[in-house]
């Protein structure tokens, strides 16, 4: 029987790393991100458009996985961070997830699935210029809860949340520290120093521990919690 998973942010660093590996686990993936070379490439963000376009290249196929991975991050100080931007950030981030979550319910429950939610490390402690970005990954954990009680007992719904991964969107975010490669780098070097395991995350790593939420041999028991993958990171008191 034919597995179907639906990857949000698949051309990403996360993303295109779980699409691999589950397609190596014998899932038929298909590919959601804005930008072309994937299945289907819409906006997440609008609504119609997204409903319209996953529901034409699905066709009726049983969908028994869902990685909502997708994510927009904006480093503005909150008197810079508009009303435009902060709904783009949680329509992206937090909407999206659920609009998936709700339009594959019914196929989701048939297949007896998962829902895997991409939230991050800064939904439990964050940095100054990241208010939307961490209220939105918040509320996607709070959204995991929820969703997991709601779905229940068919459909398991859990969330993972990285630290810091070898990704565009953290060479993105270190931007707000230095503008050139060489403050970058010491950006980085700043980061590793500060990670008991001396390192940042490769994006597999992330990718192997959303599959083990979704392999009912492996996690039949977990619903409705939460994996923090950012190598040690938050286990540090920041006053130490």
């Amino acid at each position: 029987m034919t597995r179907t998973a639906v990857v949000t942010g698949a051309l990403g660093g996360i993303g295109g790393a779980t699409c691999e590996l589950l397609a190596e686990r014998g899932f038929d993936v298909v590919g959601v991100d804005v930008r072309a070379g994937t299945d289907v490439c819409v906006d997440i963000g609008d609504a119609e458009a997204t409903e319209a376009a996953l529901s034409a290249v699905l066709d009726g196929r049983q969908v028994c996985a869902l990685v909502n991975n997708a994510a927009f991050q904006l480093t503005n100080t909150i008197e810079q961070l508009d009303d435009a931007s902060w709904r783009q950030v949680m329509d992206v981030n937090v909407s999206a997830a659920h609009r998936l979550t709700r339009l594959l319910a019914p196929s989701l429950r048939a297949a007896r699935g998962a829902v895997v939610n991409v939230s991050s490390v800064h939904a439990l402690a964050s940095t100054a210029g990241m208010a939307a970005y961490a209220a939105s990954k918040a509320a996607l954990v709070a959204y995991t809860r929820v969703s997991a009680l709601e779905l229940a007992p068919a459909v398991r719904v859990n969330a993972v949340l990285p630290g810091a991964v070898q990704t565009r969107m953290l060479e993105d975010g270190l931007a707000r520290f230095a503008s050139d490669d060489q403050g970058r780098r010491a950006a980085i070097e700043r980061l590793v120093s500060r990670t008991p395991l001396e390192r940042v995350g490769d994006p597999r790593e992330i990718a192997t521990v959303i599959a083990f939420l979704l392999d009912d041999d492996q996690s039949a028991f977990l619903t409705g919690t939460t994996i923090v993958a950012d190598g040690g990171v938050s286990a540090r008191l920041a006053s130490e």
